[in-house]
């Protein structure tokens, strides 16, 4: 038989026997629980006062549910229902003798209380026993006064009376709450910890302050507490490694990086033709691009340590648009297959927004499409809906099932043929609907295996900027009657929304038969056109089959050559055959306005105005800052890397500085004691790398500062790869001067570099 019922069968015949014993003499008894006030009761007390047994009895079946509940709901409720019955009985006894207390029965009514106080302890014992409690009376000075035995079974001392805890070998630990304690408890059982409460009340029978305390062993529910701690900090640990790794990748590439995207810039100051100025732009595109890559590793890692932040701006939606879709234009054609933009007239022209963190959606949201998409294309609409901005990216692909679309978003996830995944990692979607979340958005997929894919991006943005943009666009082409002849797809539907939103109409045909039955149709209308565009891939259909029709043959309307970017070589053909101007697909909304309103007629005539180069009128001003003053400032650059020295050099010389080159630290220490081959060089100003050989750069900094190498006062503009958080401001509180991203925008670096020599000579 279990321990527990034993235990039950033995408080079920005491408390069976309980109203029998109250009314027969208590003395000559050999239970153990008479034995406990034999001494302080008489041999044979008098009757009780009527009721008193009918209320003992019902104590003591209370006790006796109290028991079988302990030992029906087990342990842990057991511990706190043995300590609320407790008090509850005491409650009840105590109200019941107050109302029941004779004067002329005082000293039995108080003999009698005492020995339920006993019988109550000794069942209470028996429960904490059978739970492995420790169960101890103390007295104020710590001595013990009582205690169960579950305390001499752990620490392997019987008699435990007189001593203190400490000198059992219980090490007690402050928790959080008072009068509560982590207690090791190191004896024959092993190691053990107990969760210890105290609380300090009144002894009635000697009417000291002594402790009561109930313990009981947590052992599992601290180590279990420790390894999940531990599995935390191990965690942290893999973050902050894996936030380090990737602050040392980016810092290696954007180094090299800082010379391509240098060098280019210095190169387009130079007299090129138009279309060295577009392939000097392609070089641009794929060196953002790859800065691009390496924001988003870095996104990943400030989003997962949850430091990523958005930074609104006042931009423009529809340039930041087109940008983005010329970019990947040449991939998609490369394919074989189109893309085509549509920016709705209720757009306005400037919204507040992160510009650079939706560049980043939409570059990995349509590289994506594009990737998948082998024939037909890609096409966007950009629309307001309710305070945010809306594209729907749509591709022709594959498609994909439930379960592709169910982890598309997760990390490192991939779908398509081993081939296509092997071109990416796997992290553009998941960063992308990581920085929507983040901004408020979302990121949605809608797909049909066999039938594309629908990508919607939301992105919240501020409409105090808005003005009546929308409103002037929706009439830049009124009056304007244009045929289009080119193949279908992605990019004829959105170059003829794009009229039709501008305020013009656009008739399309895809084929021979349908450009007849249209210009049959106009004809009878005496219809006007005012501009005809001809896709490249038509032209020779064209010339044939339409040149000599007589709508098109009698009508004055502009000739306009459409050809993609890579095609511009074959524009001769075009022109030769009496074409007025040419676009460039995927078109620009701007160029397309110009050319249909007749400012551009020509094809030197827009090589020269350029308006078509894809991305440099949106990156930063490439015309050469003017110098600072007509003598220029002595700099002193400190650079390791030899072709961002020569970069930074000519970009400083360009604008009227007079620059010297030092290696490193050591080299930096020496030229400002003027300690070096070359001679004394009083700088103006400092330019200098962050992680250079030879020191420190937040020491050195702070060193320059304070002009510990004899140097006089002087501005320091920090150049620096490492992205790492709160890196600028630590830099700041060292004593730079300015903290400038590699690569650095040579415009800005130039802005700084003015404004700081104002302020040191004011």
């Amino acid at each position: 038989m279990s321990e527990p019922v034993k235990l039950q069968k033995r408080l079920k015949a005491e408390f069976a026997e309980a109203p029998r014993r109250s009314a027969r003499t208590r003395s000559g008894t050999d239970t153990a629980r008479d034995r406990l006030d034999v001494d302080a009761r008489p041999a044979a007390p008098p009757p009780e006062p009527e009721g008193q047994a009918t209320v003992r009895s019902a104590i003591a079946g209370v006790g006796l549910l109290l028991a079988a509940l302990v030992l029906a709901t087990g342990v842990a409720a057991g511990f706190y229902v043995a300590a609320v019955g407790l008090g509850l009985a005491g409650i009840a006894g105590a109200a019941f003798l107050f109302r029941t207390r004779r004067p002329a029965a005082g000293l039995e009514a108080a003999r009698d209380r005492s020995w339920e106080r006993s019988e109550t302890s000794q069942i209470l014992s028996a429960i904490h026993d059978v739970l492995g409690d420790i169960v101890v009376m103390r007295a104020l000075d710590g001595r013990i006064l009582k205690a169960n035995a579950v305390l001499g079974a752990l620490t392997g001392i019987a008699d435990v009376e007189g001593k203190t805890c400490e000198a059992l070998g219980l090490t007690f630990r402050s928790q959080a709450t008072a009068h509560r304690y982590d207690v090791d408890v190191d004896g024959p059982l092993g190691k053990r910890v107990y969760a210890w409460h105290d609380v300090t009340v009144r002894d009635p029978a000697s009417g000291e302050l002594v402790v009561h305390s109930i313990a009981r062993d947590v052992t599992e529910e601290r180590r279990a507490e420790g390894e999940r701690e531990r599995a935390r900090q191990r965690a942290e640990e893999a973050s902050a490694a894996k936030s380090r790794l990737l602050a040392t990748v980016s810092h290696e590439i954007r180094t090299p990086l800082s010379g391509i995207l240098g060098m280019s810039h210095l190169i387009g100051q130079t007299r090129l033709t138009a279309e060295q100025k577009n392939y000097l732009a392609g070089i641009r595109q794929s060196g953002h691009a790859l800065v691009q890559l390496v924001d988003d590793l870095l996104d990943f890692s400030t989003i997962e340590a949850g430091r990523f932040q958005l930074r609104p701006s006042e931009e423009p939606v529809r340039p930041m648009l087109e940008s983005v879709v010329e970019m990947l234009s040449p991939r998609a054609h490369e394919k074989g297959i189109e893309i085509g933009s549509f920016v709705s007239p209720e757009v306005p022209g400037l919204l507040l927004y992160d510009a650079p963190r939706l560049r980043q959606v939409l570059y990995n949201v349509v590289g994506n499409a594009v990737k998948f998409t082998h024939a037909g294309g890609v096409s966007l609409e950009t629309t307001l809906d309710r305070g945010a901005v809306v594209i729907r990216v749509t591709d022709t692909g594959p498609g994909m099932n439930a379960e592709e679309q169910a982890r598309i978003f997760e990390e490192f996830e991939q779908t398509g043929s081993a081939a296509q995944r092997s071109g990416g990692t796997g992290l553009g979607l998941a960063i992308s609907a990581r920085i929507l979340s983040e901004a408020g958005g979302a990121l949605t997929l809608e797909s049909t295996p066999g039938k594309g894919s629908t990508f919607t991006i939301r992105m919240p943005v501020d409409l105090r900027t808005k003005t009546a943009a929308g409103g002037a666009r929706s009439g830049m082409l009124a009056g304007s009657l244009v045929f289009l002849f080119a193949p279908a797809g992605p990019a004829s539907k959105a170059l003829v929304r794009t009229i039709d939103a501008l305020g013009g109409t656009c008739h399309p045909a895809a084929s021979v038969d349908e450009a007849l039955d249209l210009a049959q149709l106009l004809s009878g209308r005496k219809a006007e056109l005012t501009d005809i565009i001809v896709d490249n891939r038509l032209a020779g259909a064209f010339r044939r089959e339409l040149a000599d029709v007589g709508y098109f043959r009698d009508s004055r309307a502009r000739r306009i050559y459409l050809v993609n970017p890579e095609e511009r070589g074959g524009r001769a053909l075009g022109n030769g055959e009496g074409y007025d101007s040419w676009l460039i697909r995927p078109l620009r909304e701007r160029s397309l306005v110009e050319v249909l309103r007749g400012r551009m007629k020509g094809v030197e005539v827009r090589d020269a105005i350029n308006d078509n180069r894809p991305i440099l009128k949106d990156l930063p001003q490439q015309t050469a800052p003017a110098p600072a003053q007509a003598a220029g400032a002595r700099i002193l650059l400190a650079e390791d890397d030899p072709v961002n020295a020569m970069l930074v050099r000519a970009v400083l010389e360009r604008a009227g500085h007079t620059v010297r080159h030092v290696p490193d630290y050591p080299a930096l220490v020496s030229a400002l004691a003027g300690a070096t081959d070359a001679g004394p060089f009083a700088a103006d100003l400092i330019v200098t790398d962050l992680g250079m050989p030879g020191g420190d750069g937040k020491e050195m900094i702070a060193r320059i500062v304070q002009r510990d190498y004899g140097n006089a006062p002087l501005p320091v503009v920090v150049l620096t790869a490492d992205s790492r958080a709160g890196l600028r401001e630590e830099l700041l509180a060292a004593g730079a001067d300015a903290v400038l991203a590699k690569p650095a925008d040579p415009v800005r670096l130039i802005a700084e570099i003015e404004r700081l020599l104002r302020r040191a000579t004011a």
